[in-house]
Formats: structure tokens, sequence, C-alpha cells
């Protein structure tokens, strides 16, 4: 298997190249040259999720130093459950795929744990590993925990100031050494700027070994396949009709894992993006235009994106494969918490709200005949400052999300500059 860029300027590259690269040297992203296609008998019932991983991954690894290896990434990565459940005994066609029982409380783990788990299979002294994320919420936390764990690379992660959660940005600043957490002034998407204008500095790239945990890297979305892959092919066993999927999404990585998983024949029906208040992808849906804007901040902040990188592949994939996208502003979030939470007891995150309000406003038509999986993408306590109000209860936190709040804090103040971020990496990489 070869990956090529988006943009069509750089050389076809294996699988451990695409992600030890984390951006084609074009400034595109990569893509899988072809797809493997699966049929739902490729796949055993009781698969668990690292070996039903390995099965769906292994095509994409092929003839790449890193297949042997596979498996035991695999097994190693998705160590925690994943459960489809009923929120609701009264919406009986609603399902929630539960992406937030891993390590730091996000889908990100997903894919930080294994990307950390490659770098390590393909360890080498002589070419160490600097992994540049900037994030809006949860992939700097599952970057920085992965990374604490791993044996090769370090983590450099950016996050905006005053744009996320305070539990979120006490989980970003948390981590041991080999992880330095910057808090930029600015928004996430000066952030994400940040990081391609280092990759695309050849001599900065060059000296610290720059890759990416964004989803701007394929060897995050490869592994978010998987828990749709699994999904989809429960709900096929059980009803003999294939879901539709309803993806919160803001950089676009996780509805693009969807649309990829069902391009490989996985039994995927209708895809919905729901957004919130960030109009860029519901705009382009409505319209057919594209036009990046200034992110603005919403409850929903692990989304607040106004210039989603995932565009770009979408774009070159095929972008009329997305069935709709569901706008949900703040006041939709809070009430759709409230009205949850008051029916049936559940309680959603903010963002996993906005999958639940997108369903809400199925048509009759659209609903029948098929089960929905809304994705449930972080632990609600992540975002109790904002659930528990709304609620009328507190929230306890999961052992794993407890462990941060005893951990001591380390963060560095910077402005939105390349010259800052090359300044910190330097001084990370002295040290």
């Amino acid at each position: 298997m070869k990956y090529r860029s988006t943009r069509g300027q750089a050389p076809l590259v294996s699988a451990d190249q695409a992600l030890r690269a984390g951006v084609a040297p074009d400034g595109g992203l990569y893509l899988p040259e072809t797809l493997p296609h699966f049929g739902a008998e490729d796949f055993a019932a009781d698969h668990d999720p690292g070996a039903l991983a390995h099965r769906l991954l292994a095509p994409f690894f092929a003839e790449s130093p890193l297949a042997d290896s596979l498996a035991g990434i695999c097994a190693s990565a998705f160590d925690f459950p994943v459960p489809l459940v009923s929120p609701d005994p009264a919406e009986p066609g609603l399902q929630v795929l539960e992406l937030f029982h891993g390590p730091t409380g996000a889908f990100k783990d997903f894919g930080a744990r294994f990307l950390f788990r490659a770098f390590d299979a393909i360890d080498r002294a002589d070419d160490p590993i600097t992994v540049l994320a900037a994030t809006s919420g949860d992939t700097g936390g599952a970057v920085g925990c992965a990374a604490e764990d791993g044996r090769h690379a370090r983590a450099v992660i950016l996050f905006p100031k005053g744009r996320i959660s305070a539990f979120q940005e006490r989980q970003l600043c948390c981590w041991r050494a080999p992880v330095t957490a910057l808090r930029v002034s600015d928004d996430f998407d000066a952030c994400q700027r940040l990081v391609k204008a280092a990759f695309a500095d050849p001599v900065l790239s060059a000296r610290h070994g720059l890759s990416s945990a964004n989803s701007i890297s394929i060897g995050r979305l490869l592994p978010q396949m998987t828990y749709w892959a699994r999904a989809s092919l429960e709900v096929l066993n059980r009803t003999g009709t294939r879901p539709g999927l309803i993806v919160p999404t803001g950089n676009l990585g996780n509805g693009f894992a969807a649309l990829l998983a069902r391009a490989c024949g996985l039994p995927i029906g209708p895809v919905v993006l729901a957004t919130n208040a960030n109009a860029t992808l519901s705009d382009w849906h409505a319209s057919g235009q594209y036009t990046a804007r200034q992110s603005i901040a919403t409850l929903a902040n692990a989304m607040d994106v106004g210039a989603p990188s995932n565009f770009e592949r979408l774009s070159r994939f095929g972008a009329d494969l997305v069935e709709n996208v569901v706008r949900v502003d703040d006041a939709a979030i809070r009430q759709r918490i409230r009205s949850t939470h008051a029916g049936s007891g559940y309680i959603a995150c903010p963002h996993t709200a906005t999958a639940l309000e997108a369903y809400a406003r199925l048509t009759p038509e659209q609903r029948a005949g098929r089960v929905w999986i809304a994705a449930a993408t972080a632990h609600p306590y992540k975002f109790a400052d904002a659930v528990e109000p709304l609620i009328g209860q507190g929230l306890a936190p999961p052992p794993s999300l407890a462990d941060v709040l005893q951990r001591p804090i380390e963060v560095t103040d910077i402005a939105a500059s390349l010259g800052e971020l090359a300044a910190q990496l330097d001084a990370g990489r002295a040290g």
C-alpha cells in the first residue's frame, strides 16, 4: 500500500513514511493510493477491538516495516471498552457509541495511542521524532498521555488560551517529559496554522524531526475507522440493516474516518455530520461553496474549527458522500443536554449533545428502517462546569480522570508566532 499527497506534487510513500512525516512535503495530506474492500463476512462477530483493528488495517500497512508489528500495536492501543448503548428506551432506533472509556476520556485516545505505539515500533536512535499537535481540547490530552508512555517520540502540544474547559487545560498540562504544553494567545485555527508553518519550514522540521498527531496525520484517521467498523458490524449482525452514523466533527477527522470505512465496504448507511455554531461545513454543504473563516468559541469547544484541515481530503475523496451537515448552536446544545437527562437520565457532554440534537432533527422517514449511531466523543466530566448546572447534579470523574486532578501541571505561554514556537522547540531539544 502506498500513500499519495492530496496536492499531487510529492512522491508516493509507504505507511510508516506517511505516519513519520505527518504532512506531505508539498504541504498536502496523505491518502491511500487505493482502498481495500471488505465484506461483513470478513470479520468474526466476536472480534475484540484490537483483533478487528488488525484485520481492518492490515492492508493499509502492507509492504511497510510496521506490518509485522501491527497486531501488537492494535492489541495494546485498543485495550479499553467501546460500548454501544441505548440512552433512551423510548428511542429504540438511537444507539450511542461511547468512545470515552480510554485513559483520557475522549475518542482521541484511539488515534493517539495507535500512533505513538507505531512510532515506538519504528524507533531509530538516529531519527528522533517530535510530535507537534494543535488541540482545541481533547487531542492534546490523548497525545500527552500516549507520549508519556512512549519510548521514542516527544510531544509538543499547542492549545488556545481561554478557549477550552478548566479540566481540559489541566489535562493538557499534567504530563511528564517528554511532553511540553504551550498555551497560545489566539484561537485553535492560529494553533493549527503554527503547526503547518513549522512543517513548511524545512530547516526547523528537519532539526526536530517534526511529525503530527492531529487528524492531518493519516496515522490518526486509520485507527478511527475501527470503531465505526465495529459498531456498524454489531448493528448489522443484530438487525440485518446498515446503521446511519451521526458524527460530531470540527476538524473533520472523525467524519472522514467514517466515510473512509464506508468506502472500504463496511456496512455503514448515511453519514450525518453534526457541527457546533461554526458554520464552515454547514454552509459548504448547503451552497456547495467552501469558505474558511475565523472560528468562534462555543460550549462544544473541541469542535471550534473555522478551517477544517480534513476538508482537503474530503474534497479529493468525494465531497458528495456526506448526506447532511447539521449545525447546532449553544442554546440547542444546552437544551439537548437538559432534555436528554430529564427524559432518560443519560448525561451527554456538549459534543455528544450536538449528535443527539442532529438525531432529533431527522425526519420520521429518515429514521425509519434503520438504527442510527451517534458518537459520544468525550466523558461529560471533562465539561462538568458546563454540564452540571444544566442537569442539576454533580459529576464524579472516572478513575483515569480523577488521577489528572492529582498531577502537577506545567505550561508555557507563547504568542501565535513561529519564532516563539521554534524557540520552545529548541529549548526542549536542548533539555
